[in-house]
């Protein structure tokens, strides 16, 4: 329902939040800003629309609300917001959530589709960057419900504990912004009543059949002492992350070299090091090799740490086989479970380890792991890596034909065809503790550089991914 506040505007003088609250973002290419007509997103639309106001009057100012299409009424507050915007001369869009909804787990598939359904506006808009209104309460809510599900409190053990970045890269193109995680949810109210503006209260905020409008509860039962331990916790937990994801970057950057595509080569002394810096980076080295979104979990990657001092080790885990040779320490892409024939598609991510762009418009073209036949005659020994590794890397990557008849039996790339090699565990979401270490592992394996952060300040290691 929309809550209806009738105080008189107040002045421009914003008391409570700081002056400074946008000053560190480059607003340069314009923003995009997600409201869904909520307290929080209003006030961050408003507080950045006067920012830019007097800072960057020529930055393209967009806002965009996703209709879940969930419940009754969601299209109504959407008309809302819209005219809302309309009042400040804010260009506004609604896009819509189609299609059929899965019966479980709804929270992370409409994360997923919100996520998407504004990243491709910010894209047609010309935009790099959405900017959401997650406070200090989302922040303290995140952590506090991966604390209940991982029993710990120790940010060695558990990265989610970090909760929310203050930027995070999505589909390694468009940057998601939270400049309010300092702010209080109760803070940003009192600025819209001294300005006179409702706002709309979702009721599924208060609905705890689901995990964080429980969690919501329990922290309001205790606002000081829950609220402080879940925010340490976070601070302590960030800094510990990207201190370990520098120094797993260092160590892909000093031991790690890539002799051939799909095949990755360890020098023995990446054992040598900060253990858990090493582990952090076997598991996203799996992860990237492997072709799957979420790394090993952090047990049974250093239990297998522990073993690759062992002559003659093979292991598999997350899809990518450790094969232990005097040459080094070996990972590459199994061959089971690869994908089967397909056709090409432009955009297309084969097997999470490859993105394909396609446009040539002038027949089918198919796509499918190389034929065994195609690797079967490389010679024994190359680059001081053995032919038998070679050979096993080969036949885990891509190739194209038109003939459907006949095998693809060589890795070339048809004319109009561009294989670029992905950050698997990075691809879809990359949080600015990460950037660093994403940067190395794309350096490593070909994939293209990290856009520029927008934030002044953040961590950044771009420069290591190649163009």
């Amino acid at each position: 329902m929309l809550t209806s506040l009738r105080a008189e505007r107040g002045s421009s003088s914003v008391t409570g939040l700081p002056d400074d609250l946008f000053s560190s973002i480059d607003f340069t290419h314009g923003a995009l800003v997600a409201i869904s007509g909520g307290g929080d997103s209003t006030a961050l639309l408003l507080l950045l629309k006067r920012h830019l106001d007097r800072k960057a009057p020529a930055a393209p100012l967009l806002a965009v609300t996703v209709d879940h299409d969930l419940r009754p009424g969601s299209a109504a507050e959407a008309q809302a917001v819209a005219r809302l915007c309309a009042e400040h001369g804010i260009p506004h869009r609604t896009l819509v959530w189609s299609g059929a909804k899965p019966s479980t787990g709804v929270p992370a598939a409409a994360r997923e589709a919100r996520y998407r359904l504004l990243a491709e506006a910010a894209k047609d808009a010309g935009i790099g960057m959405i900017v959401t209104g997650h406070t200090a309460d989302d922040q303290a809510e995140t952590v506090s419900m991966r604390q209940k599900r991982t029993q710990t409190t120790d940010p060695r053990h558990e990265r989610g504990l970090a909760g929310m970045a203050p930027a995070t890269l999505h589909d390694w193109s468009v940057w998601i912004v939270r400049p309010l995680l300092g702010i209080r949810r109760e803070t940003l109210r009192e600025f819209l009543g001294r300005e006179g503006v409702g706002w709309i209260e979702d009721p599924t905020n208060i609905d705890e059949h689901f995990e964080r409008p429980r969690i919501r509860a329990a922290l309001h039962k205790d606002r000081a002492t829950q609220f402080t331990d879940s925010i340490a916790a976070a601070t302590g937990a960030a800094a510990t992350r990207q201190a370990t994801s520098r120094h797993a970057a260092a160590l892909i950057r000093d031991f790690a070299n890539q002799p051939e595509p799909g095949l990755v080569r360890l020098d023995p002394a990446f054992t040598d090091g900060d253990r858990h810096a090493a582990v952090t980076a076997m598991r996203m080295l799996l992860a990237t090799v492997g072709g799957t979104p979420f790394p090993p979990d952090e047990a049974r990657t250093a239990s297998l740490f522990g073993r690759l001092g062992t002559p003659g080790l093979c292991a598999t885990l997350s899809r990518t086989v450790i094969d232990v040779r005097r040459a080094g320490i070996f990972l590459r892409r199994e061959w089971r479970d690869l994908p089967a024939t397909s056709v090409v598609t432009d955009g297309m991510v084969w097997d999470g380890r490859r993105h394909i762009n396609f446009r040539n418009e002038r027949g089918s073209l198919l796509i499918e792991p190389l034929d065994h036949k195609a690797v079967a005659e490389r010679a024994t020994l190359e680059n001081g890596v053995p032919g038998s590794l070679l050979r096993a890397a080969n036949a885990a990557e891509p190739a194209f034909r038109r003939d459907p008849a006949q095998p693809a039996l060589s890795p070339c790339k048809p004319l109009g065809v561009e294989v670029l090699p992905l950050v698997a565990p990075f691809a879809r979401f990359l949080p600015s503790f990460d950037l660093d270490l994403a940067a190395a592992l794309a350096d490593l394996v070909g994939a293209p550089a990290l856009p520029a952060p927008p934030i002044a300040g953040l961590q950044d290691g771009r420069q290591a991914g190649k163009a």
